[in-house]
């Protein structure tokens, strides 16, 4: 099926504030277009960007800055309000509201990678905090209340459903991962990592109180925000610049070779939407300490591919890991079960999911269903069962010659693919699962 897709996403994968939800729109955005659709990537425009161009077969329209991308892009929809069958519209913090404009047989699918509702104070005084709040709970529900929203996470789906009061489809389509390629890894890794965006809701003084506690142990920081300077002026106020190393934004291949040197990732955010740098991390075969927050809790298996940190213990949690990690075996297992977490997460998967609800969408007029379930649907004819949620799954019903139909757990939703009765039996399931 040839569908025309409109991409709406706060900054596109070039911004200098360019984070997580920008690379999940981005590869998808462009897989979705070499597999046949033709696709608009309509976006703000940082200075220096060009307001039109076309890249990997992606079609971009930049407009604006950061607030007034809000009104300019709901304009240029309106203008384009017959340009397109379906709308992926993803909010950060806020969406766009894309359906006040579009005829209603578009299908809009709201992509929300983590509430916001207790950062908004970090960032904004008061009275703009209460509008944003306002803007992503009550005014969310009524304007995509025909429509759906997609979660990347399961704790992302129990925050909308507990905090954002969603009482419509919310549908699960999970990061993906790149491999890391030919990454040199030490025989006896040794120091902290943490890649992340230099920005309050990640609390990154945590970090430095750990240094202290730890003198013999590097810290790298890698990434790159409005907090690197204020930052900065802490490490050197607490004498930790021989110590503690802010790299900065850095390569691809560089930012692979620090984590890989390193013998724990951490993460001292508040809450994420998944943790995309924990998966990348686990990729390289590095374990992650992180405070056991929405995203986090599933993108991290506590005691299996990190340690999640609980009633803010997480010096507790590092001690527990270190002490672990100083045994080569137990070393050498956790990064094989962190490699074998991280390749269950591919952006080609990812891309087919969020293909397959588009074009049941498209063809259905709806994104919305009368059946907010996942199911493990077995075909005759097919050799594996699918996974499958939304307009996808009423679609692949409808078709018949289904074999067997069951609902899908909690690890199936996230993995989109059966798992093993026996062994998920016995895994521990804190937000990740058993690898099947």
């Amino acid at each position: 099926m040839s569908v025309r897709l409109a991409v709406v996403n706060w900054r596109d994968p070039w911004h200098p504030a360019a984070g997580g939800a920008e690379r999940y729109a981005w590869e998808q955005a462009r897989r979705l277009a070499a597999g046949g659709m033709r696709v608009a990537f309509v976006t703000c425009r940082a200075p220096g960007q060009r307001r039109r161009e076309r890249i990997e077969g992606v079609e971009f329209v930049r407009l604006g800055g950061r607030f007034t991308v809000y009104p300019l892009v709901l304009l240029w929809m309106l203008a384009h309000r017959r340009s397109f069958d379906a709308v992926l519209d993803c909010q950060n913090g806020i969406p766009f509201f894309t359906p006040w404009v579009l005829p209603r047989r578009v299908p809009v699918f709201c992509v929300i990678h983590h509430v916001h509702d207790g950062q908004f104070g970090l960032y904004f005084p008061p009275w703009l905090a209460w509008l944003g709040r306002v803007l992503e709970g009550p005014v969310s529900r009524w304007t995509y209340r025909r429509h759906a929203y997609v979660v990347v996470s399961p704790s992302t789906r129990t925050a909308v459903r507990e905090r954002l009061g969603w009482k419509g489809p919310a549908y699960v389509v999970p990061n993906g991962t790149t491999p890391p390629g030919d990454v040199a890894v030490p025989e006896s890794p040794a120091g902290l990592v943490c890649v992340t965006r230099l920005v309050p809701h990640k609390r990154l003084g945590r970090l430095l109180r750990l240094a202290e506690r730890h003198p013999r142990l590097r810290l790298d920081i890698v990434g790159d925000g409005p907090e690197r300077a204020a930052l900065a002026a802490r490490i050197a106020e607490r004498g930790l610049d021989g110590q503690v190393t802010l790299h900065g934004y850095v390569p691809e291949e560089t930012k692979n070779a620090l984590v890989a040197r390193a013998v724990l990732h951490l993460s001292t955010s508040q809450g994420e939407g998944w943790g995309l740098s924990v998966i990348e991390a686990a990729a390289l075969g590095v374990p992650t300490v992180a405070y056991d927050v929405d995203g986090l809790r599933d993108a991290v298996r506590d005691g299996v591919t990190g340690w999640l940190a609980r009633d803010d213990d997480l010096d507790g949690a590092v001690e527990r890991a270190l002490k672990e990690l100083a045994d080569p075996a137990a070393r050498r297992a956790i990064g094989r079960a962190c490699r074998a977490w991280a390749a269950e997460f591919d952006w080609d998967r990812t891309t087919a999911r969020t293909r397959g609800l588009l074009e049941a969408a498209v063809a259905a007029g709806s994104a919305s269903t009368g059946d907010d379930r996942a199911h493990v649907v077995h075909r005759y004819g097919d050799e594996r069962p699918r996974v499958v949620e939304g307009p996808a799954r009423d679609a692949l019903l409808a078709a018949g010659r289904v074999r067997e139909s069951r609902p899908a757990s909690e690890p199936e939703r996230l993995l989109g693919r059966a798992v093993d009765a026996a062994k998920g039996a016995s895994a521990r399931w804190t937000g990740g699962c058993e690898n099947g």
